[in-house]
């Protein structure tokens, strides 16, 4: 059985980070049966989640986890689609990951009020004497990393300019369709069900949460693909 390594349910969601939950909606999608590990952050491979333990091998980072499920156990998680719909599929996937994603490290981490209402919470764990130190400096090695990345160099209202730009590609391509991609769901559709969802949570007051929210059809996906793929937190939600 496929191990998957996650930080586990927090904030509401069905974790915290978007790439653990692509990479659980990944197999839920393929059909595999799995089983989650929430303590091994320590031995990730690339200093991050998610990863899996398949058999003896190890597969860090949510887009190869996809290709291993697909090479290995032959799933072809577009399969329906032409090749230019592939090709539109995976420019979504990484907008969501190559953009939205630093977005959302931003509102997070950089805001105090943002950061003390989630990401400081993940430190509860460290013994109490070292606790601020490792936050502190946890904090300073992210904030660091967003102002090489950029998304720290803007202002508060150009990134939420940015934000609706890609809220509203999405809302665009996804139309009346319950998946992104058409009537059947896709790889891209892991992806942006795990970034919009994150984008929503109501713990964070952020500019791109407004933007999420702005678009009802975005909303609604949230809301099938819960129902689809999470129905006892759809359940406790309502």
């Amino acid at each position: 059985m496929i191990t998957l390594y996650t930080f586990g349910p927090a904030l509401g969601l069905p974790d915290p980070s978007p790439f653990v939950t692509k990479a659980e909606m990944l197999l839920k999608m393929a059909g595999l049966p799995y089983c989650m590990d929430t303590k091994g952050f320590s031995k990730a491979p690339k200093g991050k989640l998610p990863y899996i333990r398949d058999g003896d091998d190890i597969i860090a980072d949510s887009t190869f986890i996809r290709l291993r499920l697909e090479q290995r156990y032959r799933i072809d998680f577009d399969k329906w689609l032409s090749s230019k719909e592939r090709g539109l599929a995976w420019a979504v996937d990484k907008m969501c990951e190559d953009h939205i994603y630093w977005l959302s490290m931003h509102a997070r981490w950089d805001d105090d009020k943002n950061f003390k209402r989630g990401p400081a919470r993940f430190f509860d764990a460290a013994p109490v004497p070292v606790r601020p130190f490792v936050k502190w400096l946890t904090r300073r090695q992210v904030r660091r990393t967003l102002h090489g990345q950029g998304a720290s160099r803007y202002t508060e209202s150009e990134r939420t300019i940015l934000a609706d730009r890609a809220f509203g590609s999405l809302s665009a391509i996804l139309g009346d369709k319950p998946y992104i991609m058409g009537n059947q769901p896709c790889g891209a559709d892991a992806t942006v069900f795990a970034f919009v969802l994150s984008a929503l949570c109501p713990v964070f007051d952020t500019g791109m949460r407004t933007s999420a929210e702005s678009y009802s059809n975005l909303r609604d996906y949230c809301a099938r693909l819960i129902e689809q793929y999470y129905p006892d937190q759809a359940q406790a939600q309502s």
